[in-house]
């Protein structure tokens, strides 16, 4: 039984082989690792081959078509939209159309609401006549779930900004918010670093309410066009969501009566806040969505287009295009430079890459020249912390990260750098910090410390993914393994740690994975961080682990495990098998001691067989995370570095750290 190429729900995935492998029987010892040392050494020469000039490696970072389509829509706000951009962007939304007229948020997945629409819209402004048969079948199928009226509040923002939605009938996002101090509930530091810079941009947007003239009616996306805003019922009041929505009805009023110097003097601040924050590039947290806000938000202020900020804003987002060889231009929601850089060179140090090797020495050079030095939002809840992290992309001074900070510093102590006191005095700063953020539970978020209020995600403008930020067993996991190896494993801080972890084991086995997909993904963070920590392989919980992933095991060889997981109990651990997600789980059983298994054996066994002529691997699936659910992403660099890494360790043994094989 194999799986369904389009993930379609006619199947819950792949047949899970025996713990031994006895469907197939293991292949024999040497010749898996023969071919493990071929595919090993064709994906160094093909993984070395994407270095930039510079020292670093990119992949695309692919999402969704609502990327695309709220360019277009920034861009027909704004007065800028051209031909040339428009058709290109077209192209893309049209090849990523499924052939029920839908658009999905990942590849495989359903037909997802509010990326319809929006991509919808976006042919539109391409030309598209509502009548041509791809855009009627769209129309119809969004008839049929509740038209415009069902979509998420970002959609129905967009709408109103060309007369499309009514203004009153969106959450009230009052400017005042940016004055509530930080121990106050619904402060913007209670949100998350991607929605606090959403957020506060949308503020403005809401006091001022703008409409451009429509171009095009909208009346075929409402089930009933006479009534294209139905009211919406109340939950009872004694509900948290009953509760927020009259919050919300309360903020509608004081819209009303709001004293005229204290909305202005609010609406100043928040640009005041938004322009601080502009990176030097021009973006906003190196992230396409608060760049596209805050562009709006400052133009309503009066900013034109040549202000040196609306300037530097529209440069970056041209920044964020992919161009493709059809013409299609693709829209990346971010960009991840550093984080791949350090993935890269942690890949090609396991694969018997020399640590004085030029590609690594370079690699490490770039790497130390993008270390941040100064303090940003961090700060505000670690006001004394001495800052010293790693971000995700070229640009994002103000919103380093955990998860960045510890994986870089596991890659530069792989690496023997000419100037070696240079890399120490920068990995002791990046620890410091690390160790600094954790939260007061004993784990690690990705941005901030103890980020977790409940009420950010009970608003009713947060209907669209995570908005909060708490700990993940994947952060946490990742920064204990790199204070393992920094001979911090009998720290305070790195045993609350390991026992945060333990205590998120799940009944399975499993751990969940929050920044991908999910419990292979977990997983594989986890058992290799707890095994540097010093935990037994015989230890109860790593056993648990084993007996999971090897339950979970694809008849191929391989591991995969669908984004439906993240809604659908029975996806969990199900799916196509991937090259990403079956080096995770490689990781995690050659972690814990499980080299010479049959469930090792079939999984390396299916990497050297799925390999390209190129030394590359084919993943069409996303195996990536932006809100569980909601945002998925296709890292196009994790099918080249994971299978590699694991590939790696399975030849060469565990990591050496500099030291010579």
């Amino acid at each position: 039984m194999t799986a369904t190429t389009d993930g379609s729900a006619g199947a819950v995935g792949p047949r899970a082989a025996t713990a031994t492998g006895t469907d197939h029987g293991p292949p024999a010892a040497d010749g898996v690792r023969a071919a493990a040392e071929t595919a090993t050494r064709r994906s160094v020469e093909h993984l070395l081959g994407r270095q930039d000039a510079e020292g670093w490696w990119k992949g695309d970072l692919e999402t969704n078509v609502t990327m695309d389509a709220e360019d277009l829509l920034l861009r027909e706000f704004l007065g800028i939209r051209d031909d040339a951009t428009t058709e290109a962007a077209a192209r893309f939304i049209r090849g990523e159309q499924r052939d029920d007229g839908t658009w999905a948020t990942f590849y495989g997945g359903p037909g997802e609401l509010s990326a319809t629409v929006e991509a919808y819209v976006a042919l539109r402004l391409a030309g598209d006549p509502p009548d041509a048969p791809h855009m009627a079948g769209a129309a119809v199928w969004i008839r049929e779930r509740g038209g415009i009226a069902a979509a998420r509040v970002f959609t129905r923002i967009w709408l109103a900004l060309f007369g499309w939605w009514k203004w009153d009938d969106l959450p009230e996002l009052p400017p005042e918010l940016i004055y509530l101090p930080p121990w106050f509930p619904l402060n913007i530091y209670d949100f998350g670093q991607w929605a606090r810079q959403t957020i506060v941009p949308l503020t403005i947007v809401s006091a001022k309410r703008p409409v451009r003239p429509a171009p095009f009616a909208l009346d075929e996306l409402h089930t009933d066009p006479r009534r294209p805003n139905p009211p919406r019922p109340l939950s009872p009041a004694a509900t948290w969501e009953g509760l927020f929505q009259r919050l919300d009805k309360a903020l509608h009023r004081y819209r009303r009566v709001a004293p005229r110097g204290l909305r202005r003097a609010a609406v100043n601040t928040a640009a005041r806040w938004i322009i601080e924050r502009q990176e030097n590039d021009g973006c906003w947290g190196g992230i396409q969505p608060p760049a596209v806000y805050s562009l709006i938000a400052l133009r309503l202020l009066g900013y034109d287009l040549g202000h040196p900020v609306m300037r530097a804003g529209l440069e970056s987002l041209d920044r964020f295009a992919v161009r493709r060889e059809d013409g299609a231009r693709m829209i990346e929601a971010c960009q991840s430079p550093v984080w791949d850089t350090c993935l890269a060179t942690i890949a090609l140090a396991d694969a018997g890459l020399p640590p004085d090797h030029p590609a690594l020495v370079k690699a490490a050079d770039w790497i130390l020249a993008e270390q941040i030095v100064r303090s940003g939002d961090w700060a505000v809840r670690r006001p004394q912390l001495v800052p010293g992290g790693w971000a995700f992309e070229f640009h994002n001074d103000n919103y380093p990260d955990i998860d960045d900070t510890a994986e870089v510093i596991l890659a530069l102590r792989r690496v023997r750098h000419p100037d070696p006191e240079r890399v120490d005095a920068a990995i002791e700063r990046g620890a410091r910090w690390t160790m600094g953020m954790q939260s007061r539970d004993g784990g690690w978020g990705a941005f901030d410390a103890d980020n977790a209020s409940p009420f950010p995600n009970l608003l009713p403008f947060c209907d669209f993914g995570e908005v909060i930020d708490p700990p993940s067993a994947d952060v946490t996991a990742h920064v204990v393994e790199m204070l393992a190896h920094e001979g911090r494993a009998h720290d305070p801080r790195t045993r609350r740690g390991i026992a945060w972890l333990l205590a998120e084991q799940e009944p399975s086995g499993a751990w969940f994975g929050r920044w991908g997909v999910n419990h292979v993904y977990g997983t594989g963070s986890v058992v290799p961080a707890l095994t540097a920590a010093g935990l037994s392989v015989a230890h109860p919980a790593i056993r648990r682990a084993v007996a999971w992933l090897e339950s979970v095991q694809n008849d191929d060889g391989g591991w995969g495990e669908d984004l439906r997981s993240y809604r659908d109990e029975k996806w969990i651990g199900r799916g196509a098998s991937t090259a990403s997600q079956t080096g995770w789980a490689l990781l995690a059983l050659l972690a814990a001691g499980e080299r010479d298994s049959a469930a090792v054996a079939r999984g390396v066994t299916w990497l050297a067989e799925t390999q390209r002529a190129d030394g590359s691997w084919d993943e069409p699936y996303f195996t990536g995370t932006g809100f569980p659910w909601d945002f998925s992403i296709n890292y196009h660099l994790y099918r080249q570095v994971f299978p590699l890494t694991a590939l790696g360790r399975y030849v060469h043994g565990e990591p050496s750290f500099g030291k010579e094989r």
